[in-house]
């Protein structure tokens, strides 16, 4: 997979790219990453990508000429169209169905927005999605798409070390992440719970399946409605909920 990322701040963005499992990733040619500095695609001397919204208003908007152009030469390159994404607090907030589903993409293109936006004209020429990565708002795009194409990286085979790493991990099957424990055995007069030092794998997997159940249904209720549960499951979390509003 090749992620292309148009931004003001591409030294930014490579120094969190070339890091840790993602910069690995990328060194060993498992997917490709390409930061295209913005200014390039400006016209005038001092390489102004931003003015003035019309109608009045706070702010500047991000103008639509040099990030039709960025994303055009972005075309010629790879002699094709690529999925085009706009990180926008008015897009849909980021899920990890939509992280698997991008991750099967050969190439997407991610637009770091900044000041008041990006020139509607541009979104509506260019923009195939905009994604939020939650309900806040940023000072620019870049933390927001070094999430996507983090996210979206990690699920790419090979990035990491086995599939197991993100198969039982939070969101990836609709529930969230069952506790973890590592040595020492006891630490402050705590210890870890009897089962996992069992050795007994079925043992374990209802153990942790339970807690996976009881943590989503106390934290994020509403993933359940999603997640697909057992009618065994479903009558477990029933009682696990009665029990701790007692």
């Amino acid at each position: 997979m090749k992620i292309d990322i148009i931004t003001l701040f591409p030294e930014m963005c490579e120094g969190f790219l070339n890091e840790s499992v993602i910069g690995r990733a990328r060194k060993k040619g498992t997917v490709e990453f390409e930061c295209h500095q913005l200014r390039d695609y400006a016209f005038d001397k001092h390489k102004r990508v931003d003015d003035s919204t019309y109608g009045g208003g706070m702010g500047m908007l991000m103008k639509a000429e040099p990030i039709a152009l960025c994303f055009e030469d972005i075309c010629r390159k790879l002699e094709k169209r690529p999925h085009f994404i706009y990180m926008s607090p008015k897009g849909k907030v980021l899920t990890q169905e939509r992280v698997k589903e991008l991750s099967e993409l050969e190439n997407i293109v991610i637009l770091c927005g900044h000041y008041e936006g990006v020139d509607q004209r541009v979104i509506d020429e260019y923009i195939d999605e905009e994604i939020s990565i939650g309900d806040y708002v940023l000072t620019g795009g870049e933390l927001p798409a070094l999430v996507l194409a983090d996210a979206v990286s990690r699920m790419i085979p090979e990035v990491l070390s086995d599939d197991i790493c993100f198969e039982e991990e939070s969101h990836y099957k609709g529930l969230l992440e069952y506790p973890q424990y590592t040595k020492p055995f006891e630490w402050r007069g705590k210890e870890v719970p009897e089962v996992l030092m069992s050795g007994h794998h079925a043992n374990i997997s209802k153990w942790r399946r339970e807690r996976s159940l009881e943590i989503t249904a106390e934290l994020r209720p509403d993933m359940l409605d999603k997640a697909e549960l057992t009618d065994k499951e479903k009558e477990y979390v029933k009682e696990y909920v009665k029990n701790i509003k007692k």
